[in-house]
């Protein structure tokens, strides 16, 4: 299996693109390598600010992911009911045909039985419990009226469940408007509190987020070799988007949020995992040790396990750290995330 050193990216760094406001989050993170000696009391207290919202943001984000991925799973049981359903209206159709076919043949004989006239009354349930009507009826016309009556229980089954099914939906969606929200509120704050600093801090901040990008477009990343070649597929997806920007709920193939990349790089080694960091904490094999990892692990961080990235080998993180980084490798003792444990998937 071939080195793990970084390749030279095959994408630009879109630096350029980056807005003052999303470029001050990746410059907190690396605040105590690049600010000036003694920076003003004021500033560094709203930038510490920032960056807690910026975090919250994240936060919030996998849980917008996760209800955005309940949803879509919701989304996709109620068509099937639906399409069940109308496959089942119209068996029901065709069956009420035969009887009505049944009906007036009885009537042309002499009128109707006594059990058809119960069977087309408004309350048909009970019409087979009469043994000594359906004695006068053929056999084959008790089994078309015995398959009636299943098809309209079905039918009005699955109509119950598809309306259960609707409502979870809409409660879904409701938290997904929630969270996507909160998300959208605190990095308003953000901004609020970016443009309270004087237009010289504001460049400086900028300046910091770029030289922060550059350096996590590099790393030295050893020999270490991936655990499977799934993983070393995917980790060489993900090492693709090197320099492509975080944005929340964004899962490539141009941006990206941490969970997103993630997911984004195993679909593309035809391997399916969850969208979200938490249910990804435990969609392979756990391993506790962080000298255990190889290269396309996952790497679990936080607490409640919120962000996600790669293990790149070196004791290096590839991942979508925040708004405002690039797509980028970073040494996770500094990242200033408490690594949980592994993943291999």
């Amino acid at each position: 299996m071939a080195s793990h050193r970084r390749p030279k990216p095959s994408r630009p760094r879109y630096a350029g693109v980056l807005t003052t406001t999303a470029a001050a989050a990746v410059a907190l993170s690396a605040q105590s390598a690049w600010a000036d000696p003694a920076p003003d009391p004021r500033k560094k207290g709203v930038q510490a600010e920032i960056d807690r919202l910026y975090e919250a943001a994240t936060q919030a984000t996998e849980k917008f992911n996760g209800a955005k991925e309940k949803a879509d799973a919701l989304q996709k049981q109620v068509d099937s009911l639906q399409n069940a359903t109308a496959r089942k209206q119209g068996e029901l159709n065709r069956l009420r045909d035969r009887v009505g076919s049944l009906a007036a043949a009885q009537y042309r004989g002499g009128g109707l039985e006594p059990s058809m006239q119960l069977m087309l009354s408004a309350d048909p349930d009970s019409f087979l419990e009469r043994a000594s009507l359906q004695q006068r009826l053929s056999e084959r016309d008790v089994n078309t009226l015995q398959l009636f009556e299943a098809q309209r229980r079905d039918l009005q089954q699955q109509r119950t469940e598809a309306a259960r099914k609707l409502a979870e939906l809409e409660e879904t969606r409701g938290e997904q408007r929630r969270k996507k929200a909160e998300v959208q509120g605190k990095l308003a704050k953000a901004q609020k509190l970016l443009n309270s600093l004087s237009a010289k801090e504001r460049a400086r901040i900028s300046q910091e987020a770029d030289r922060a990008n550059r350096a996590g477009a590099r790393a030295d990343l050893g020999d270490e070799k991936s655990a499977s070649s799934r993983a070393a597929a995917a980790f060489a997806a993900a090492q693709s988007r090197v320099g492509l920007p975080y944005v929340w709920g964004a899962s490539g193939p141009g941006s990206f949020d941490c969970s997103g990349l993630t997911s984004w790089a195993f679909r593309q080694a035809n391997v399916n995992i969850p969208r979200t960091s938490q249910a990804q904490a435990s969609a392979g094999t756990r391993i506790d040790s962080l000298g255990d990892l190889r290269p396309g692990d996952l790497v679990i961080m936080r607490t409640d396990l919120s962000h996600v990235g790669f293990y790149a080998g070196n004791g290096q993180i590839l991942h979508s750290p925040k708004p405002g980084a690039q797509v980028r490798y970073e040494s996770i003792a500094r990242s200033g995330m408490p690594f949980m444990w592994g993943v291999r998937i």
